[in-house]
């Protein structure tokens, strides 16, 4: 019993964390020196960006160059970068920069909030994580510099660059090109396209699958879980870029004007953003409504546990898919790569997945009576929010204050949602001493 009080508190303390961060950052957007206008931003606002950027989704109600000041900008980095490592994570970097020790409960928490089954060696983890994170947003900016300076000065050139890093590997969306355009005016820029979707994976396999691969080198070698993750990645990653490419290739509105090699990188990025970035090149309200459909469902897997992305993760994705096709197959027990799954994960993967479809339903629910756009404009919404992924149909700055205030709950629960479900599952499971008789229900 003492165990599972801890572990429903070490849950509260990442909820409270996450919910504390998006309040100050809140008040701090709130200050006339956040806004260019140099005026104080409405409460709703505030908190639909604060929220959007601790929870790294990317969904604005206003342009983020277009209305926040320099000031403004920095504090929906650092919320990004906070955001995007985790809370726990997050603090614990600040406590070993100033010298602290970490203890047990701190140690519990991190290892909650990762994932991870462990304790044994979690700060190294941390550290090199820190180390891998600021690397590769550095390398980033660095080489989309080179892009940038073309047609910025340099001081504001490094800005842009250094923020368009951050924001890729963290999987954000956020962005600082002006009037809601996301990346459509680079299109033609491989440079830039290819960094950013790049930052996009590193960060959504997390820094524990790249470790993984570091630490092997082979693939035999590789844990169930890094498998999974790599496989899933792969799988979705190229069956978007193949639907992309063959739906949209024609519609002069989206990938139509395009030269041939424009593209395929063009439907190749969007294949990477669609599912945890949030990032586009093309107008998304433009495309076909069965590529909409598809896109959806990316944005619900989303990325792999432990990362910086959201969603339902491909890791229970995986579970999910492996266990289908061994039933399939007729096997007893469903399992991958020579490894079998133990019921409980099953039990767990499908909880979340059914519970993450009940709120979505909610939630479009809620919408369709609060504002008056059309219904697959409103799932699309609620899905990109829930998933963390910050896509939009263009209906985002236009929606009511309740719609706001009820897509700003749909960003916070999508992105402590999933992990704080699946803390609770494996809390309350126990073992038990006897086991009920079985009987047959009827299926198909």
């Amino acid at each position: 019993m003492p165990k599972t009080k801890t572990g429903s508190s070490s849950s509260l303390i990442l909820i409270y964390g996450f919910a504390g961060l998006i309040i100050l950052g809140t008040l701090l957007l709130m200050l006339p020196v956040s806004s260019k206008a140099g005026e104080f931003t409405p409460f709703i606002d505030a908190l639909f960006t604060s929220t959007s950027a601790v929870c790294v989704t990317g969904l604005v109600v206003v342009d983020t160059a277009d209305y926040w000041a320099p000031f403004g900008q920095v504090v929906i980095l650092i919320l990004i970068q906070l955001g995007g490592f985790g809370f726990m994570t997050s603090a614990t970097i600040f406590m070993l920069a100033f010298g602290r020790r970490i203890g047990l409960q701190e140690r519990l928490l991190i290892s909650e909030s990762m994932g991870l089954t462990r304790l044994g060696g979690l700060v190294t983890i941390i550290k090199r994580m820190a180390l891998f994170t600021i690397t590769a947003e550095l390398l980033g900016a660095v080489i989309m510099f080179f892009s940038f300076s073309g047609g910025h000065t340099g001081g504001k050139a490094a800005w842009i660059s250094l923020f368009q890093s951050v924001s890729a590997f963290n999987n954000a969306g956020f962005d600082l090109f002006g009037s809601f355009r996301s990346l459509s005016g680079h299109y033609d820029v491989p440079l830039v396209l290819i960094t950013t979707a790049a930052l996009i994976i590193l960060g959504g396999i997390s820094f524990l699958v790249i470790s993984d691969i570091v630490g092997t080198r082979k693939w035999r070698r590789l844990s169930l879980d890094s498998k999974i993750v790599l496989t899933a990645t792969a799988v979705l990653l190229i069956f978007g870029f193949i639907l992309v490419l063959f739906t949209e290739s024609g519609d002069p509105d989206t990938l139509g004007f395009m030269s041939i090699p424009q593209k395929i990188v063009n439907a190749f990025f969007q294949s990477v953003t669609a599912r945890t970035a949030g990032f586009s090149t093309i107008n998304v309200a433009n495309l076909a409504d069965y590529a909409l459909f598809f896109t959806m469902l990316f944005m619900f897997v989303g990325a792999a546990s432990g990362s910086t992305a959201g969603g339902i993760k491909v890791n229970t994705f995986g579970i999910i898919i492996a266990t289908m096709w061994s039933s399939l197959r007729g096997r007893e027990y469903a399992g991958a790569f020579r490894k079998r799954f133990s019921p409980s994960q099953i039990h767990r993967a499908l909880t979340v997945i059914m519970v993450s479809l009940a709120f979505i339903s909610l939630i479009v629910f809620i919408l369709t009576i609060t504002e008056e756009f059309r219904f697959l404009n409103l799932l699309f919404e609620t899905i990109s929010a829930f998933g963390t992924v910050g896509l939009s149909t263009g209906i985002t700055p236009d929606l009511s204050i309740a719609g706001r205030l009820v897509v700003t709950f749909t960003m916070f629960v999508g992105r402590l949602g999933p992990l704080t479900l699946a803390l609770a599952l494996i809390q309350r499971q126990k073992t038990t001493a006897y086991h009920y008789p079985e009987e047959i229900i009827r299926i198909g």
